[in-house]
Order: structure tokens, then C-alpha cells, then sequence
């Protein structure tokens, strides 16, 4: 499978390309470290964005997840997804952040926009779209459509990712997309 990174500037990032660089961050390299930072670190936020529903603690999570992987890189199996493999890390911490601190929040405005804006997958109009209409979704689907627009992942990486079907992904999606136009257009029916 080929679950690559969006960088800041919206270049694709292979997965090949992340083994590498976490093998070099395994090795204590801090320049690939950094790399490895740059490359994901907006898929990571989107995950923990996904989970928390808090830009600061997303913030906070996506900080503990790259220490984690600064540690720990020597444990990531190459037969594995990278990408799957910091987002799972990702998702662990944001869900033990939650059971921590046994709160959401809604996000503000402020937080959107907190998003990274240099995403190629996420335009002024998603970003008005996320920030009216996604409070309203349940939790697994918040986590797809935030995923998908906001890091920029396939709907296949999206069902690896979340241990989902393929089909459920799709549905769950183009279901809260209806939701999302129906509260936007006063319809809140569904």
C-alpha cells in the first residue's frame, strides 16, 4: 500500500522515503529526524485534531508523538506502513490524553484555522466547511472526513488506518458530507 506524507508545501512524500528517514532517525540523525517532522507532521495533527477535538492538545500530542518517535524508531518494522505507523501512534497518545483528561471541547474558529494552511488538501472553502458542519459528526466519522481533507490520506489509508472495510470508510464519509451540506443549508434532518 502506498500511504504517503503531504509535506507543508503539498509534495507527496513515498513511503519508501519515510522508511529510510526513520532508519536514519533510528541511527540518532537529527537532519532526517527533522525531515521525518516536516514530512508528517500535518497528518499527525490532522489524526490527533481528529481524536481530541482541541488544537492545543492536538498540538501537545503531535509534540509527544514525534518524541516517541525520536525514541522509539528502532522498533518500527519495515514491512509496515510508516505513515500507518506514526498515525497509530498518534491516534494511542491523543486516546490516552482523552481517557486522561476525560473531556472534548468544540473547536473555535481559531483552532481551524490552526490546521495547517500550506496543506494542499485543505482550501479556505473545506476548512469553512470543517469548522460549521464537522462538530456534528459522530467521532469516527469526524476522524474519516478530517483525515481525508485535512492529511490529505486515501479512503483505502483511511480503512487501514482506523481497522475499518474499505466500504464502511466510503460510506461513513459521503454520509457525513450529506450531513455536513444539509447543516450548512438549515436542513438538519439527517
Amino acid at each position: 500500500m502506498d500511504m504517503g506524507a503531504r509535506t507543508e508545501t503539498g509534495s507527496s512524500v513515498e513511503q519508501g522515503e519515510l522508511r529510510q528517514l526513520l532508519a536514519r532517525t533510528a541511527g540518532g540523525d537529527r537532519e532526517a529526524f527533522g525531515q521525518l517532522y516536516a514530512a508528517a507532521r500535518g497528518a499527525v495533527y490532522a489524526m490527533a485534531l481528529s481524536v481530541l477535538r482541541n488544537a492545543e492538545d492536538a498540538s501537545d500530542v503531535t509534540q509527544e508523538t514525534f518524541v516517541k518517535v525520536w525514541i522509539s524508531a528502532g522498533q518500527y518494522r519495515p514491512q509496515g506502513s510508516p505513515m500507518a505507523w506514526l498515525l497509530t501512534i498518534a491516534r494511542n497518545l491523543a486516546r490516552m490524553k482523552l481517557r486522561r483528561d476525560s473531556r472534548q471541547t468544540d473547536l473555535t474558529e481559531q483552532e481551524w484555522d490552526a490546521i495547517p494552511a500550506k496543506a494542499e488538501a485543505v482550501t479556505a472553502e473545506d476548512r469553512a466547511v470543517l469548522q460549521t458542519a464537522l462538530a456534528g459528526l459522530e467521532d469516527e466519522s469526524r476522524q474519516i472526513v478530517l483525515l481525508h481533507a485535512a492529511a490529505g490520506l486515501k479512503h483505502r489509508e483511511i480503512a487501514e488506518l482506523l481497522e475499518l472495510p474499505l466500504a464502511t470508510v466510503l460510506s461513513k464519509y459521503h454520509r457525513a458530507l450529506k450531513k455536513m451540506k444539509a447543516k450548512l443549508e438549515g436542513d438538519d434532518v439527517l
